[in-house]
This record gives C-alpha cells, structure tokens and sequence, in this order.
C-alpha cells in the first residue's frame, strides 16, 4: 500500500509555530530513518494496536502509523494538535488523538484490547509512566510489549544487573517478570533542542511471574533495603516483620547489602515472607 506524502517534521513545526516546552519534557526528534528504527523494535506492526503517549508534533507518530499500527496518543499540549490532526487526515482511520494527561489515564480501558506501548516519554514522568504500567496486579499485563525512550541513566537502572551501582528497585520491578534490554542508545544530538543528556530505547515484554510472589511485598521489601542502600541487610529489614528470619531460611548472610542480591533472591524473600 502506499504511503502519503508528508511534509519533513521541521517544516510542520515551523507552519505550526512549535517549540519544545520545557515544563512538558518535551524533544523533539527530526530524524526520520532513526524514527522508523524505533517503530520496528517492537516487532511487526500491522494491524497491531499501539499506545503513544507525549507525540508532539507526531515524529514517532507518522513512524507508528507508516508500520501500519493503529495508534492511540495521548497529548496534553494543545498547541500539537492541529499537527497531529494533519496525521489523522493522511492516515484516516489509523490515528485516535486524546488531549489529556497521561498520568491519568489507564490505556488498557482506552483501547480494551492487547496492545503495545511505544513512546519518547516526556522526562519528567516518564518513570513514574514506567513504573505504573510494571506495577500491576494482573499479569501477563494488557500491553504487549513497552518500547520506551529514556534518558541514559534511567534506562540504564531498568536492565541494571546485581552487583552494578544502577542496579535498585527500578531494575528489580522491570526484570522480576519481564524481559528487559536496550534495544538503542540515542545521542542527545538527535533531539531538538539537544538535552543535557543521553537517551536509549528500552524494550520490555511480560514473561510468566514467579509463583507465590506478591508485588506488594517485593515493593516493601525493596524499599527498606533500597532506602538504605549502605547498609546491611540486617539492619535495613529489621523493621519488616519476618524479613530476618526469612533471610536466614533463604540462606542470604544478613551482612550482604542490597545490590548484591540477585533478583531470584529477592523473589525467595518474597515468597517466604
């Protein structure tokens, strides 16, 4: 099928007067080829139902849609709109355009049925994003997979082996039931204007959650020791009830820290507890 004829993004950001808004997190990425390569991380996208949030002027929008996803953005920042609706009118019936804030919104109700998640994240929620959609209760979760561009030092933290300063709660809730790589490093020159750092692609896709282990529990266990990274183990969870003794009937020497507790570790606290 042929593609429509789209203006060069720097052209509709000049027609539409945007600029990237600082209090929003927003960079946007001109850069075409490297656009489509981040649309193909997820795999085969035709037909397919794809989630997007924070799209901007719609850089990786038009990469989504040129796949042949059927995509779903949520964007607060209205003065993006007019751009993204020119998306809507050159891929009729692919693109959904919510204007609202993405902390608010639950995509599985949205789109109500599998779908992948593929998003530049506005820097300044893009954890908290993150973590929500890793966070529930119902697992395999609705999304299918999660294509995430973070700032370097954040995506270096979710796929953080033990042992590793990066290596903490984030890497633990991402890598517990998911498999999680970088699929990409991006350098700040690709973004426009330029952030102070560098950024990569995450992807993550769900895998079968361990038996007999709580999300609840992993979380506070992961807390106290965590909060208290410098500390041993003995020390940090003496305030959970049980977590002494479970260390003991795991065989984890209470004078480890934190960080050199693998995950399966962590999941036979969990579980024991």
């Amino acid at each position: 099928m042929s593609q429509p004829q789209l203006p060069p993004l720097r052209e509709v950001i000049a027609k539409h007067g945007l600029s990237a808004s600082k209090a929003l997190g927003q960079n946007f990425l001109f850069d075409e080829q490297l656009l489509d390569r981040i649309a193909a991380i997820p795999g085969k996208l035709v037909g397919e139902n794809v989630y997007e949030v924070g799209p901007g002027p719609g850089g990786l929008t038009r990469a989504l849609l040129r796949a042949g996803a059927n995509v779903t953005a949520v964007e607060r920042d209205r003065r993006c709109l007019p751009a993204l609706d020119e998306l809507s009118e050159a891929f009729p019936g692919q693109l959904r355009v919510i204007e609202d804030d993405a902390m608010k919104i639950d995509p599985a109700q949205e789109i109500g049925a599998p779908f992948h998640i593929v998003s530049n994240l506005p820097y300044n929620v893009g954890t908290a994003l993150a973590v929500g959609w890793l966070s529930g209760d119902e697992w395999p979760p609705a999304w299918k997979s999660l294509t995430l561009m973070f700032q370097r030092e954040v995506a270096d933290r979710i796929v953080a082996k033990p042992g590793t300063d990066a290596y903490g709660r984030l890497a633990i809730l991402a890598q517990w039931r998911c498999e999680a790589r970088i699929a990409m490093p991006v350098h700040r020159s690709a973004f426009t204007p330029p952030p102070k750092v560098m950024s990569a692609v995450v992807h993550l896709t769900p895998k079968e959650q361990p038996e007999g282990v709580q999300m609840a529990t992993l979380e506070t266990l992961t807390a106290a020791a965590f909060g208290q990274r410098r500390k041993m183990l003995r020390q940090s969870l003496k305030g959970i009830r049980g977590a002494v003794e479970a260390m003991e009937r795991a065989g984890i020497a209470a004078e480890r820290r934190p960080e050199t507790l693998t995950i399966a570790e962590w999941l036979e606290l969990a579980r024991l507890l």
